[in-house]
């Protein structure tokens, strides 16, 4: 009674009730299609635990119910199963719409049950016809091997080799084999020649003919970067008065081969079109595809009236969640390179002769820009400080504070030593509500309590996280219950495919980045009634 046409029971049983839990909400909207992959992962990690249970029972050789209880047994554990499935799906839409309006999103009607159950049927096929050809695999080399090994040693070496086998084929060619292509794909794209952009002729813009970083070497995203942004007419039309245009450095992955090439091409370009003469530099970290957030670089620009350069230089082809989940070292050697040569130029300067210098990173701009450098190596001339927005689960500096947090205060928005060098904010909180002043060095976190990109961890497998105990952050539905792998696979699709309106999630409203900036760098001259005019300006540009 114990199997159901090749099936096991118990699988089958934790299965349901994984698919049922699978339902629930995460910190993002889903669509149907996502929803149907999350749920057939979710049975299939139900069934393969059921399975496994089931069999070390079995192996520890623990009493077994008699025939008649083993069927009253397996008939109440199928009604329950089916009735906690068909409450979950009765509930889902709902709980998706609590994320939605939460968010401010036109609530969903239904969830396509049909849908989800197809797909999530094609995704544990899949899984279970990858299972059994493991086991086939394992017990053919578990046999070879009791030509010269004890049965229960070739078993475990079996199951060894199996696994090696099998990690080094998908590991070692599927996935680099596809990474490659990923990598080569959009290397394609970064190249191609965007038909609305032309190259600049101020010859004080990179990409110039007389810049020493050509429009070729800039790259797709790098182009866009230098060609766009308000011009310092634009500035000056918006504030009634005269305004200096903003000084953007760009060096593109084929601007030079090694990082410590790039950087020191993208200095010597800083220096020629005078970016060590403007009040405020920015070092600026990109995401993956080497994309800088127009709401964070627009803004900042204008507070500061344009007397600002920005320099930055990419490292990877690659979107930022992919490259975050596969390499964690992506970009940290071109960001510390470009560091080192910017502030080491920087801190040869004058004190009193120089601009103030700041970092700034969006999600794995964030990481590297946080990884570019060592506090050690600063602590005698110190940066003005840093923005880092949307800091992913990896920033050591971010997750060691967040950890060290004051008493009282949320994982979700920390409080950190009365806010003297560290502080957060988010949507509903700037960083101006910190008890303590404020020091000469500076770091700013700007997130969301609904971004998996922050809150995203590997522990959750396991271990219901922080910011989900207690006091949950406005941005989150308080329908979001924790349950062991199956939150880790809502966060992980969260992470990978999701997406949310500017001010939740991973995308950060420029609105959001006036307020961190403003209170970061203190540019001056801006009084309410313009910080209003220039939160309406950015909205409509939005």
């Amino acid at each position: 009674m114990h199997q159901v046409k090749g099936f096991c029971t118990a699988g089958l049983l934790l299965g349901t009730l994984f698919f049922a839990f699978s339902l629930t909400p995460s910190l993002l909207p889903r669509p149907f299609h996502i929803q149907g992959v999350i749920s057939g992962l979710s049975f299939a990690a139900g069934y393969g635990l059921g399975a496994a249970a089931r069999w070390l029972w079995t192996y520890l050789e623990l009493p077994q119910p008699g025939r008649r209880l083993s069927q009253l047994i397996l008939l109440a554990a199928s009604v329950i199963c089916a009735l906690v499935a068909a409450a979950f799906l009765r509930q889902a839409s709902e709980w998706q719409n609590s994320v939605r309006t939460l968010m401010n999103m036109d609530e969903v009607s239904g969830i396509r049950p049909f849908s989800i159950a197809l797909i999530a049927l094609l995704v544990f096929a899949v899984i279970l016809l990858l299972s059994r050809l493991f086991h086939r695999t394992f017990l053919l080399l578990s046999r070879r091997m009791r030509r010269f090994v004890p049965r229960r040693v070739s078993n475990v070496l079996g199951i060894f080799a199996a696994f090696v086998l099998f990690w080094s084929v998908i590991d070692g060619v599927i996935f680099k084999l596809a990474l490659r292509a990923a990598d080569n794909s959009y290397q394609q794209l970064d190249v191609l020649m965007q038909d609305d952009l032309e190259p600049p002729t101020d010859p004080m813009k990179t990409g110039s003919a007389d810049s020493l970083i050509s429009w070729e070497a800039l790259g797709g995203r790098g182009r866009r970067f230098v060609t766009s942004g308000p011009s310092g007419e634009d500035i000056g039309a918006f504030l009634g008065e005269e305004a200096l245009e903003p000084i953007r450095v760009y060096a593109g992955l084929n601007a030079a081969e090694t990082p410590e090439e790039r950087a020191d091409l993208a200095l010597r370009e800083l220096i020629r079109v005078g970016g060590f003469e403007r009040s405020v530099l920015l070092l600026a970290t990109p995401t993956g595809r080497g994309w800088l957030d127009p709401g964070a670089q627009n803004t900042v620009e204008y507070l500061h009236r344009g007397d600002i350069a920005t320099v930055t230089a990419q490292y990877s082809y690659l979107p930022s969640p992919l490259a975050l989940l596969t390499e964690g070292d992506y970009g940290v050697e071109t960001a510390r390179a470009l560091f080192q040569a910017v502030y080491g130029h920087w801190t040869e300067l004058p004190e009193d002769d120089r601009p103030d210098l700041y970092l700034h990173g969006l999600s794995l701009g964030a990481l590297n820009s946080d990884r570019a450098f060592d506090f050690y190596d600063i602590i005698d001339d110190p940066f003005q400080g840093a923005l880092w927005s949307g800091p992913p689960f990896r920033s050591s500096t971010w997750r060691s504070v967040t950890r060290s947090r004051d008493p009282g205060s949320p994982a979700w928005l920390p409080r950190f030593r009365d806010g003297t060098v560290v502080r957060f904010m988010n949507q509903y909180q700037g960083l101006d509500t910190a008890e303590g002043d404020w020091g000469d060095f500076r770091i700013a976190f700007l997130q969301y309590a609904s971004d998996p990109v922050t809150f995203f961890e590997p522990q959750v497998l396991y271990q219901e996280p922080e910011w989900m105990q207690g006091e949950r952050g406005p941005d989150v539905s308080p329908d979001l219950r924790w349950y062991p792998v199956i939150t880790m696979l809502q966060l992980v699709a969260d992470l990978a495919t999701g997406s949310a309106p500017p001010g939740y999630g991973h995308e950060i409203a420029a609105e959001h980045y006036i307020d961190a900036w403003v209170s970061l760098t203190e540019p001056e001259g801006w009084p309410e009634n313009d910080l209003n005019r220039l939160y309406e300006h950015v909205s409509r540009a939005d």
